[in-house]
Order: structure tokens, then sequence, then C-alpha cells
């Protein structure tokens, strides 16, 4: 196992290195730069836009910009200096990446605590009238992003609290008042901000797993094998869920790798529009002003993680499915 670790973990460095190459010089080949609106400005002098590209190290060539970065990434894990932000990568980064994180995290458990009983229920039920709506209702969800459903979802909530007067949270990651909360209270005012957008991203996302699911369980389902547990008495719920359910989400595990990084790269528009403080908006506000160490230092982090969680994922394969050694 140990050995099988470290040399995943060798084999990973040129995979890393080649990436970090690819994003640096992608972002950098781009059109214009973080002092380009300046150079628009005619009140800005030639001597301050100087200025500017040498506190950046803009002046340099792109390959010595590279080098320069890689080494304070190497050496001393600096990230780099955010154009827009005047601070170090990992300062501006690592407050939106928690943000993110428990924003993730709870509609991951959402995700498969809906997606797993409707995929593995509509396999055992399949034809039937239930597993036929459900049908309806999840390719209803394929057809729309979630962000949609987002806007959809906000305007009944707010036709809610005008017919009602009830009050359910529908933007930011607070209320007002929260610094002078008590620990219990904090808790409770960040998990009513985060459960709608965490509800609305497990339910659209539910639609392809459940899909996913149901037809690998189906095809497990009426394998050889399992009709051989079940004529030796093995009870039903134990065919279905030890036999079947367990073989048939191998293909996912092989891909649970993918999470890791999708824990730290926020909801996507969801954040945007509930106004959520996640990564999504930060990196969309990168894009637009070309802050290039910012953009570059959370791809490679997300490089770093998709990597170990490609391992970890592989040795909970060997775990899951005995026949695979991890080795």
């Amino acid at each position: 196992m140990l050995i099988f670790i470290i040399r995943r973990l060798v084999q990973a460095i040129p995979t890393l290195l080649l990436s970090s190459v690819l994003i640096f010089f992608i972002i950098s080949l781009a059109p214009g730069d973080f002092l380009t609106p300046a150079k628009l400005n005619p009140g800005i002098t030639q001597q301050q836009l100087d200025n500017l590209a040498r506190n950046f190290g803009l002046d340099k060539h792109p390959v010595e910009q590279y080098l320069l970065w890689m080494k304070n990434m190497l050496f001393r894990g600096d990230l780099g200096l955010s154009f827009s932000y005047q601070q170090p990568v990992m300062q501006i980064i690592w407050p939106r990446v928690l943000n993110s994180m428990y924003l993730v995290i709870l509609l991951q458990i959402l995700y498969y605590l809906i997606a797993i009983p409707i995929g593995v229920y509509g396999a055992v039920k399949q034809n039937t009238l239930w597993d036929k709506s459900v049908n309806v209702v999840m390719y209803f969800l394929l057809g729309f992003p979630n962000f949609f459903l987002a806007l959809i979802a906000i305007y009944f909530l707010v036709q809610l609290q005008f017919k009602t007067g009830i009050t359910l949270p529908i933007g930011g990651m607070t209320s007002n008042g929260f610094s002078e909360m008590g620990p219990l209270e904090k808790f409770w005012d960040v998990l009513k901000h985060l459960l709608i957008p965490a509800s609305l991203v497990a339910i659209h996302s539910t639609a392809g797993f459940s899909r996913i699911l149901r037809a690998l369980t189906l095809d497990v389902l009426h394998s050889d094998y399992v009709r051989t547990a079940r004529a030796k008495g093995v009870s039903e719920r134990s065919a279905i869920w030890k036999h079947t359910v367990r073989n048939a989400i191998l293909p996912i595990v092989a891909g649970l790798g993918g999470e890791l990084p999708a824990l730290i790269s926020g909801a996507g528009f969801i954040e945007v529009v509930f106004a959520y403080p996640g990564i999504t908006p930060m990196l969309l506000d990168a894009l637009t002003a070309s802050d290039l160490y910012l953009i570059a230092g959370f791809t490679v982090i997300t490089t770093v993680l998709l990597v170990v969680g490609n391992i970890l994922a592989d040795l909970l394969t060997a775990v899951v499915d005995p026949r695979v050694k991890a080795a």
C-alpha cells in the first residue's frame, strides 16, 4: 500500500509540472493584463505604469515570471501577490475556500442522501408508476441549469414572505448582528443561509446521479451471482444492498477523486445568485481583472487536490472491491 502511494505521488510530479506550465502561460497569453485599464486612463502617467509593472513583476518576460513564481511556490509556499487585493494569494483564497467548503459539504451530504435511495429504488421498482413519475421529474431537472432553479426559488420565497410574513434567508452567509451572537446562534444562522442554496444544488445534481446509479444497479441486479444469492435464501435487503449496490457503485467510487477539488471549487453560479461569499464570485472578479497569480494559484491547488483525490479513490476502490489490489 505504501509503495503504491509513493509510486503514484512520483508519477504525479510531471503531471503537476505540466499543469502549472499550461495554467500559467494560458493565462499569461490572454490579451491584456491587469494594467490594461490603467493604460487607457489618460490621468496615469507612463512613469506610474512602469512603477506598477515593476511592483507586480509584469515588466519581466513570462518565462522569467513563471520560474520566479514556481520558485516561490516550491520553496516558500508563496502563490504570489494578488494584483487586485494587494495581498498574498493564500490570504485571499483561504476564507473563500472555507465558505465554499461549508456549502459544498452540506450539499454533498444532501445529494447522496437523496440520490442513492432514489437510484436504487428506481432500479428495484423498475417501470412502476413511482419509477416513471420520478423519471419525469429527473428529466425536468436535467433540462434546467441550477442557477435558473435558484432564481425561481428566490421568487417563490419572496412571494411567501409577502403573503405570510415568514422570512427565510435568500442571500449572503450571515444575518445582521452576527458578531454579537453566541456560538450556537452563529451556527444556526449560517446553517439557515446554507440550507436553501445547498438543497437546490443537491436536488438538481440528484437528477443525473440517480439515473446513473439506477442503470448500474439494474445491470448488476439481474446478474447470475445475485440470482444465486437469492436462491441460497439471502434476504432481499441483503441481495440489494450487499450484493448489488456494493458492486454497482464501483464505477462511482472510482470517480470520487474528482470530488476532492470540488469541495473547494464552490457551487458555481449558485454562489453568485445567492450573493454567497464563496470562491466563484472571487474567481469571476479575478478573471475580469486578469489577476494572474490569484487565478493560477487557485488552479494549482485544485490540480493538486485532483491528483490526491484520484489516489484516495484508487485506495477506496480497493477497499470496496477486494478483487482490486492497490499495489
